[in-house]
C-alpha cells in the first residue's frame, strides 16, 4: 500500500512538471504570439518606470536600443545638460581650449539630430558646425585633409564635423571615388594626422552612430513619405543600403586602423533617437572637468526716452502682410 502511495505521489509530481511544458508545447500559435506581446509589453513597462525613475536597469533582446524614453524624463534631461552645454561653453573660451567632434555613421542614424541638440542653446561664434559639401576640382587636387584643416578651430572654439575626413575611409572607398593607392595612403596617414592634431593641442572626440538595419529602412521609408525629409535622401544613401555589407566592412577595416589611445571612437547605439542623443551628450559632457563660469545674470538698463524723437509715419514703410 505504502509503495502504491509512493508511485501516485510521483506520478502527480511528475505531472505537474510536465504539465506546464505540455502547455507550451501544444499552445497554438496565435496564443503565444499573444503570450509574448503581453510579456513584451510588461518588460518595456518596467524598463520605463525604472528610466523614469533614475534607476539602472539591464536591458536584452534589443530593448537597449529600441524602448522608447519617456518624453517627460527626456525633455527634462535634455534641458540639465543643455544648461550643462552652455557651461562647458564658458569654459572652453575662458580657458582658450580648442575642441574638434567628429560624427559619423550610418545614412539616418541620428547624427544631425544629436548635433541640432547640442549646438541650439550655443553661441554660433564659440561651437560651429561644418558639413562640407562634395570636393570641388580644384580641392581634388590639394593634399586630402587641407580642405578640412582650413576649418580647424582656434583658441576658445569648438567645431563640430557632421561628416568628416573619414568619408575616404568609407563611402569614397566603398562607391570608388578614390583609388586603392589613396585608400591605402588615408589608413596610413590618418592616425599620425590625428595625432599631430592632439600634440598641437586640439581635443579631437570622435563618435560612431550605429543603427541596426530594420531600423535604418523604417527611418528611410519615413523620409520617402514625408517630403520636408525628403530632401535628406541621395542616391548615395539609397546605394548605401544596397552595399551594407561592404560599407560594414569599409568601417571595421576604419576601426581597426584609426581607433587609436589619443583619439578613440566612442560608439553610440541610435536605435532610439533620444536616448541616443542623451547617452551622446551625457558622455560629451563627461570628457572635460570644466567648472561653471557663466556669467551673473545682467540688470536691464532703462530705456532711453527723448521727447523730442518723432517716429516717421508707418505708411511710409513697407509692411509684411499680416496674413496670420
Amino acid at each position: 500500500m505504502i509503495e502504491g502511495e509512493t508511485c501516485c505521489a510521483q506520478l502527480l509530481v511528475g505531472w505537474h512538471v510536465f504539465q506546464p511544458i505540455a502547455r507550451e508545447i501544444f499552445m497554438s500559435a496565435d496564443a503565444k504570439k499573444k503570450k509574448d506581446k503581453k510579456k513584451h509589453k510588461k518588460r518595456k513597462a518596467d524598463v520605463e518606470r525604472a528610466a523614469y525613475n533614475g534607476e539602472d536597469v539591464e536591458l536584452t533582446g534589443g530593448m537597449q536600443n529600441r524602448s522608447k524614453i519617456p518624453t517627460k524624463l527626456y525633455e527634462q534631461k535634455l534641458r540639465e545638460m543643455q544648461i550643462e552645454l552652455v557651461k562647458l561653453q564658458h569654459w572652453v573660451k575662458q580657458k582658450k581650449l580648442k575642441v574638434v567632434v567628429i560624427f559619423e555613421g550610418r545614412d539616418a542614424a541620428g547624427k544631425g539630430g544629436t548635433i541640432k541638440r547640442i549646438t541650439e542653446s550655443l553661441n554660433p561664434r564659440i561651437c560651429r558646425v561644418v558639413a562640407l559639401p562634395a570636393p570641388t576640382e580644384r580641392e581634388k587636387t590639394q593634399w586630402y585633409f587641407q580642405r578640412y584643416v582650413a576649418h580647424l578651430p582656434a583658441a576658445g572654439e569648438i567645431v563640430i564635423f557632421d561628416r568628416s575626413w573619414y568619408n575616404r575611409a568609407g563611402v569614397e572607398h566603398v562607391m570608388d571615388f578614390c583609388t586603392e593607392d589613396q585608400y591605402r595612403e588615408f589608413l596610413r596617414t590618418c592616425p599620425e594626422f590625428e595625432r599631430m592634431l592632439v600634440r598641437s593641442g586640439i581635443k579631437l572626440i570622435k563618435y560612431w552612430f550605429s543603427v541596426s538595419n530594420d531600423e535604418q529602412e523604417r527611418r528611410f521609408q519615413g523620409r520617402i513619405t514625408d517630403p520636408t525629409k525628403r530632401w535628406k535622401l541621395s542616391p548615395i544613401d539609397l546605394e548605401s543600403r544596397k552595399r551594407w555589407v561592404e560599407f560594414s566592412m569599409a568601417k571595421d577595416a576604419m576601426f581597426a586602423v584609426t581607433d587609436i589611445k589619443q583619439a578613440p571612437w566612442y560608439v553610440v547605439p541610435s536605435d532610439s533617437k533620444k536616448r541616443a542623443r542623451l547617452n551622446c551628450i551625457s558622455h560629451f559632457l563627461s570628457l572635460f572637468n570644466y567648472e561653471d563660469l557663466t556669467p551673473e545674470p545682467i540688470k536691464l538698463p532703462p530705456r532711453q526716452s527723448d521727447e523730442s524723437y518723432v517716429r516717421p509715419p508707418i505708411t511710409d514703410q513697407t509692411i509684411v502682410p499680416q496674413v496670420y
